[in-house]
């Protein structure tokens, strides 16, 4: 337990220059307190204890504002950067050394049976408010840009934006630190190579000597 807490603290020294003390930490950081809640509640969840893990969950959403069903598979050096409004659903599954910030949601899309959450792999960065939806990988060293929807698989070392979420990156190195005032727009630029080809043509039309409406 001790082991734990102390990788976790680790974990946030490293991830938020906030931080300035584990006093601080240990006192003032909610992410912090909902994944300490949450591992008592998990291991009470596996064991198969009836309503307690339900009953923590919901103390540590009252606490927190994060909502972490105690039956997600939570991985390593997990790190909730604020965390106000993330949600976690039961079948969701998170690998190591992964960043979320707040008002993450990993969710479902209905109400199927059996694994209805998302998987999430190692050293992933989910941006803030983007929700990632449905039984659906994210591969390892992924960037999901704040604001974005992902309802498809994400393969390894890439990174998404939008809505809904499109792979507008892909590296064969290790995924940097999110920038999220640094994020492609995949919208914005085919707009922009739209009208690129607009004038080109009115250009080549002009020169044919097409007269062409201002309108």
């Amino acid at each position: 337990m001790f082991a734990t807490i102390r990788e976790q603290i680790e974990t946030i020294f490293r991830e938020d220059p906030a931080a300035k003390s584990v006093l601080e930490i240990i006192l003032c950081y909610p992410g912090f307190h909902a994944i300490l809640m949450h591992r008592l509640a998990h291991k009470l969840y596996k064991l198969g204890v009836p309503l307690i893990p339900r009953v923590i969950s919901q103390i540590s959403r009252f606490l927190t504002g994060i909502e972490i069903h105690p039956g997600a598979k939570i991985g390593r050096r997990f790190f909730i950067d604020h965390g106000m409004g993330v949600v976690i659903g039961e079948t969701t599954e998170i690998g190591d050394d992964v960043l979320l910030y707040q008002g993450v949601t990993l969710g479902g899309t209905g109400k199927e049976k059996g694994k209805r959450h998302p998987t999430i792999g190692n050293n992933v960065v989910i941006g803030t408010g983007a929700k990632i939806l449905g039984s659906i990988r994210i591969g390892n060293h992924v960037k999901v840009g704040a604001g974005s929807v992902v309802v498809h698989s994400v393969p390894d070392h890439s990174t998404v934006v939008g809505v809904p979420g499109r792979v507008v990156r892909s590296r064969t190195a290790t995924v940097e630190v999110l920038e999220h005032g640094n994020l492609p727009d995949p919208e914005g630029q085919a707009i922009e190579e739209l009208r690129a080809r607009i004038e080109k043509l009115e250009a080549e039309l002009r020169a044919a000597g097409v007269r062409l409406s201002d309108r």
